[in-house]
């Protein structure tokens, strides 16, 4: 195991690692301890009594932030004629078709998300082997595969963030940054732990939500209570 940081365990000594703090203790306590000199990103951390083996229980999806998440989000749409034009209008980064496919073939990836129209996906499809190990691939359980366009587009870069489940069954998502107000980052927070409580397969056993933990981009994680979400 990698040697952690002076300042890591610095930190790590204000966190009472026996307890589970409040949303409210832990959002603050992860706020005070945060020694990154930029402006980190805060993420929650979900263990789940889930099998992701099982394609029931492949949990995946997005949400929009109320708050959003800090970080402007760039977009790419694969479209073409109207939709085309939509999606320029709502603001994406980059429209293109063919053009596009070539561009990223030759290892171009200035772009955070990738929207596509349903018709274009035979041709984004042939990006599977570079999108794929990325996470970049359009999904339409992640709002990404659609026609409406606009709407994507829109939701993105209000601070939609996308989640999926590993292998190990967690869930990670970012619900913003150090400099959002406890307030902001709370109710970021609790907007995905409505979300990951909706998703819940009917075919899981046991207990769902194992375990919650919010952390910073270097910091430790601070346990949170289910209870107090």
């Amino acid at each position: 195991m990698a040697k952690k940081s002076k300042q890591y365990q610095t930190a790590l000594k204000q966190v009472d690692v026996t307890k589970a703090y409040s949303v409210e203790e832990a959002v603050a306590l992860v706020k005070e301890i945060d020694f990154a000199k930029f402006d980190a990103t805060v993420e929650v951390a979900y263990r789940l009594g889930v099998d992701p083996k099982k394609a029931d229980q492949q949990i995946r999806g997005a949400v929009v932030l109320p708050n959003g998440t800090g970080k402007t989000q760039r977009v790419l749409v694969f479209a073409k004629g109207e939709k085309a034009k939509e999606a320029e209008a709502a603001g994406a980064d980059y429209v293109g078709e063919s053009d596009l496919v070539q561009k990223i073939s030759g290892g171009w990836f200035d772009f955070d998300v990738i929207v596509a129209t349903p018709d274009m996906m035979g041709e984004v499809g042939r990006l599977g082997r570079v999108l794929g190990p990325k996470g970049l691939m359009p999904n339409p359980k992640t709002g990404t595969v659609t026609m409406d366009v606009t709407k994507a587009v829109n939701e993105i870069k209000a601070g939609k963030v996308t989640y999926r489940v590993d292998k190990a069954g967690n869930v990670q998502a970012p619900i913003g940054k150090v400099s959002f107000s406890t307030d902001k980052l709370i109710e970021n927070f609790k907007t995905i732990n409505d979300t990951m409580l909706k998703v819940k397969p009917s075919s899981a056993k046991g207990q769902y939500i194992k375990n919650i933990t919010v952390t910073t981009t270097f910091g430790p994680g601070v346990k949170v209570d289910q209870s107090s979400l």
